[in-house]
């Protein structure tokens, strides 16, 4: 079994430092950027739209003081058509804004979206080890589909509705100040009333986009071990925590629903409240001549058409919090500090178990630019590694311990250890999967922390013993491990992993889908694929954790022939637990307590290491 590296839950974000909501979208401006001339452009058609509901009461002013008054038919219908035409303009108005703002908005959350994929595939794998990927998953999709919602609604109607409400304010003032004085009254209160919601229902928006991505964990990781869940019964209890988590959510969003009926509650009330004292002052004002029938009309048509933006401003803080916290979230995985490479000219190219890729770097090219070809300096060599995970507690031991180990150009090592020990811990170094705490590593006499993970993957190529397979063909999965490899590659690659007979067994043979995680094919031959991969690029440097655990012994037998003759060129350190795989090494190392113990044939370790034997035995004997 893998040794399993030491993880840790993602750090508390209820206990966060809370920032305000300007704050926090300011900080999408980049992403903005691009695009600003034309959302400056749709807020400007916005806002004169707007601005245009507001000069339909002043002809209506007009028509109470004018034509009707005079009993003017034909400037009653001139002023019909008037306000016929103004409302025309805003709704071509408003067609128009929402035209601009589509595509460049669904732009800017592709661009979001692409920024943190590439950002978390740069992210170290100690950042993948805490984070579950429900968090990510949701940070990726739900989170920007708010954050694009905010862009073509809420961000351009805060600015709109403050315009149009300051615009509305003084038209209102022109006409009669004392009226003025009585609609904004409301306004103290609901701006003390607005700061507490947001502050409140920021909180609870945070709490509920944090509990979606647990929710999206769950169903992920259902959906991936329905085998497990299924074998053991489990359906109940994963039901029930489901239902937990969902409960959870629920009464999340039910504190949100609250808190928003409450604000516009307040938002409606208010105003309406201003708007019938206002109504009561005019008539007396009116009845005693000291105000025109019309101004009136006009003042009151004024007063109701800011009611929308006034009664909508609730709805946009909510969203405008909610998006704040969808930043807040996003930059959370954007913070992050990414691999830092260093700068180096070499080829580049990319290899992981599941599914990198790997560059061109073959078996007999020449040395890599730098390459110290001096004897006891090629190959694999480790000098004096120590590694500690990175939450690791400050008082607990490194798990590797000054680990120095010195593998030959072409030679193969069998790391072997009782579980636990660091044996993957130690070949994930290699691939630069992590760095060590101390100490230096070489390939072919360059200092690995010189190179850039590219190139060190271009060198390095790897099979865990849990192999990752992804939704794409047979031969897509194996390929993903050399750049622009041949059928002639794929099919020599099968040909080490022994997977040519199940592969054309398949149904359209190499071009078959293996479903996703390979859940259709079985264990073994999800691993014998993996195998392939690792060796399809012919790598000058081979990784192997434990690669032939799920297979049977007549294939392994045939599958450690073929590997013999596959590394017969290639610097190889293979992770093994059973006597079979240790013969396919010409020397193994024993990894106890975080060092090398002891380095030697299988045996002279057999006969010399009491710990070695004890770990070999019960087939000890029959692999003699």
């Amino acid at each position: 079994m893998a040794d399993t590296a030491q993880t840790s839950p993602p750090p508390d974000r209820t206990d966060l430092p809370q920032h305000s909501a300007v704050r926090s979208l300011v900080r999408l401006w980049p992403f903005i950027r691009p695009v600003r001339a034309r959302l400056g452009t749709a807020a400007c058609v916005a806002i004169l739209a707007s601005c245009i509901s507001l000069i339909i009461p002043l002809v209506l002013k007009w028509l109470v003081d004018g034509p009707v008054a005079g009993r003017d038919p034909g400037g009653i219908w001139l002023g019909g058509a008037f306000l016929l035409l103004l409302g025309l303009a805003e709704a071509l108005l408003f067609g128009l804004r929402r035209w601009l703002v589509a595509r460049p908005l669904a732009g800017v959350e592709a661009a979001m979206r692409e920024a943190l994929y590439r950002h978390v595939q740069r992210l170290p794998v100690a950042f993948h080890d805490r984070w579950p990927s429900g968090q990510l998953l949701s940070r990726g999709t739900t989170d920007l589909q708010l954050l694009r919602m905010f862009f073509t609604f809420p961000l351009t109607f805060l600015l709109v509705n403050g315009v149009t409400i300051l615009v509305g304010t003084v038209i209102l003032m022109a006409q009669r100040w004392s009226l003025g004085l009585v609609l904004l009254a409301p306004v103290p209160p609901l701006m003390v009333l607005c700061s507490v919601f947001e502050a409140k229902y920021g909180r609870a928006a945070r709490q509920a986009q944090d509990q979606v991505g647990d929710l999206t964990t769950v169903v992920e990781e259902s959906v991936l071990g329905i085998r497990i869940i299924k074998g053991f019964g489990r359906h109940r209890s994963q039901a029930r925590s489901f239902r937990k988590l969902t409960h959870a959510l629920r009464t999340s969003e039910l504190r949100k629903a609250r808190l928003l009926a409450w604000i516009l509650v307040c938002i409606t009330t208010l105003p309406e409240i201003a708007i019938g004292g206002a109504l009561v002052l005019g008539s007396l004002q009116v009845a005693d001549g000291e105000l025109s029938a019309g101004t009136l009309v006009a003042f009151l048509s004024t007063a109701l058409a800011l009611r929308w933006p006034v009664e909508s401003t609730g709805f946009l803080l909510a969203m405008a919090n909610e998006a704040a916290t969808a930043t807040d979230r996003y930059f959370e995985v954007m913070d992050e500090p990414a691999v830092e490479e260093p700068a180096t000219g070499g080829e580049t190219g990319a290899v992981r178990d599941g599914g990198a890729q790997v560059g061109g770097v073959r078996v007999g090219d020449a040395p890599p630019k730098g390459a110290s070809a001096s004897p006891g300096t090629g190959g694999l060599v480790f000098s004096g590694v120590e590694f500690r995970y990175p939450d690791a507690p400050p008082d607990a031991p490194p798990l590797l311990q000054d680990v120095t180990l010195h593998i030959r150009p072409g030679e193969t090592m069998a790391l072997v250890g009782a579980t636990g020990s660091g044996k993957t811990t130690l070949t994930a170094l290699v691939p630069r999967l992590y760095d060590p705490t101390a100490g230096r590593i070489t390939l072919d006499g360059r200092d690995l922390a010189t190179l850039s993970r590219d190139e060190a993957r271009a060198l390095v190529a790897v099979a865990f013993e849990e192999p990752t397979l992804f939704s794409a063909t047979a031969a897509e999965n194996v390929l993903m491990g050399t750049e622009g490899g041949q059928d002639s590659d794929l099919r020599r690659a099968l040909a080490v992993a022994q997977a040519e007979g199940f592969v054309d067994a398949l149904p359209e043979g190499s071009a078959t889908q293996v479903g996703e995680q390979g859940l259709s094919l079985s264990g073994g031959q999800r691993q014998r694929l993996a195998l392939a991969r690792a060796v399809v690029g012919r790598p000058r440097f081979l990784i192997l954790d434990d690669p032939l655990s799920a297979l049977d012994v007549h294939t392994e037998a045939l599958v450690e022939a073929a590997l013999r003759r596959a590394l017969a060129a290639t610097t190889a350190l293979v992770v093994a637990h059973r006597p079979s795989t240790v013969l396919l090494a010409d020397r193994v190392a024993l990894l106890s307590g975080g060092r090398i113990a002891a380095v030697g044939t299988h045996h002279q370790l057999l006969r010399d290491n009491p710990e070695y034997a004890t770990l070999m035995s019960g087939e000890g004997e029959s692999a003699r």
